[in-house]
């Protein structure tokens, strides 16, 4: 008599870096745990966007999932608080190697919502043979990046929430980070200096960046000789990797303003587990187990990920296999700015780059687009009341 296999759901991001090593793990989890099967779905950035994840909580069993969403998680309860579920010392080990702030960004309200399966930050990108070719040096300052766009080598994401995140790190590079009250989203020197800096630089992109996110601002710099260097775009390192692309991208920290690196806006995902899972323990296992400094360090980096752990950041192996993009991108990460995790932050985040967009490509008053910011903000505040 065979027994019923169990079967578990996961959804996840369709990129490589998304959805390749959570393949691969499943696919040795079920040989590890012959009676268990764990089928992946995908879904593009947007899409998950676009659906509420606490909605998919009642389809999935696992989901990974973007740290700001962790004020919902809390509100609803429709994913495990982990603590409940494993040993502290597991958590502890997660915490003394964590990515900058990537294991932090999913703790709220005391309970921790996911495990940080992945880490990244807006980096600069370039290709090594352009700059050879050319005997240019990169930019290290801002000064130098504005002189490079100048040239119309670079290439920059300028889709809404690429735009909303570098906002943020303008925001701090002229001396105040946003979310420091609840009556603005940051104060109005501050924020009309950040738009300047942003006028500065995107009055100097080619039109079509503000159609490309950091995806496909990497596949447009890999795939041709036009475009030397981005600035800035949340990080892969598929792309640093020997044949993944037509040519190499090579990472690096960004520019210096006013002597001090940009601080840079974290990504990265975690990986939680639906309460109403009917497996509850089995999808817990799975976490833990592509969470470990074990799996994370060779077996999800070898196929495609970008570790949450950060025995995989300094490890030799994966350096040699990406050509060192861990160990470059490192000291961004631990530099890295954390978003709002209020319960409805999220309405604010998928609209409060439009206004910025429109400045952008049509001109306006500054001031008007804060306000739009603001009027946003007060409502994402009212949500999580």
């Amino acid at each position: 008599m065979t027994m019923d296999k169990i079967i578990l759901k996961g959804i996840t991001w369709g990129h490589s870096r998304g959805i390749t090593p959570l393949l691969a793990c499943a696919q040795r989890f079920s040989e590890l745990n012959p009676g268990v099967e764990i089928q992946w779905t995908k879904r593009t950035l947007q899409e998950f966007a676009d659906f509420p994840i606490e909605e998919l909580t009642k389809q999935y069993d696992l989901l990974v999932i973007d740290h700001p969403w962790v004020g919902c998680a809390a509100a609803t309860e429709c994913v495990l608080p982990l603590e409940r579920w494993l040993p502290a010392t597991y958590l502890q080990d997660q915490l003394e190697n964590t990515v900058g702030y990537s294991h932090l960004s999913y703790q709220y309200n005391q309970h921790q919502w996911a495990l940080a399966i992945d880490a990244a930050t807006p980096a600069a990108s370039y290709r090594p043979d352009l700059f050879e070719k050319n005997k240019a040096s990169l930019p290290s300052t801002w000064e130098d990046l504005i002189d490079l766009a100048k040239n119309g080598k670079c290439a920059v994401p300028a889709i809404p929430i690429d735009l909303l995140m570098n906002f943020y790190m303008f925001c701090i590079a002229n001396g105040s980070a946003p979310f420091l009250n609840e009556t603005e989203v940051v104060d109005k020197e501050t924020g009309l200096a950040a738009l300047q800096m942003m006028i500065d630089l995107y009055s100097l992109m080619d039109k079509k960046m503000f159609a490309l996110n950091p995806i496909g601002i990497a596949e447009l710099m890999s795939t041709s000789d036009e475009y030397w260097y981005c600035p800035f775009a949340y990080c892969y390192s598929n792309y640093s990797r020997v044949g993944y692309a037509e040519n190499l991208l090579l990472y690096t920290n960004v520019v210096e303003f006013n002597g001090a690196p940009l601080q840079t806006t974290i990504g990265g995902t975690g990986l939680s587990v639906s309460a109403f899972s009917e497996n509850k323990e089995i999808a817990v296992n799975f976490a833990t187990y592509t969470s470990s400094s074990k799996c994370q360090s060779t077996f999800y980096m070898e196929h495609g990920g970008q570790p949450g752990h950060k025995v995989a950041w300094t490890s030799r192996e994966a350096n040699q296999l990406c050509n060192n993009f861990f160990k470059n991108i490192l000291p961004v990460m631990e530099n890295g700015f954390v978003r709002p995790r209020y319960n409805g932050y999220l309405h604010f985040q998928d609209h409060a780059g439009e206004p910025l967009q429109h400045f952008l490509l049509h001109g306006g008053s500054p001031l008007d687009v804060l306000n739009d910011m603001n009027h946003l903000y007060k409502k994402s505040l009212s949500i999580s009341k």
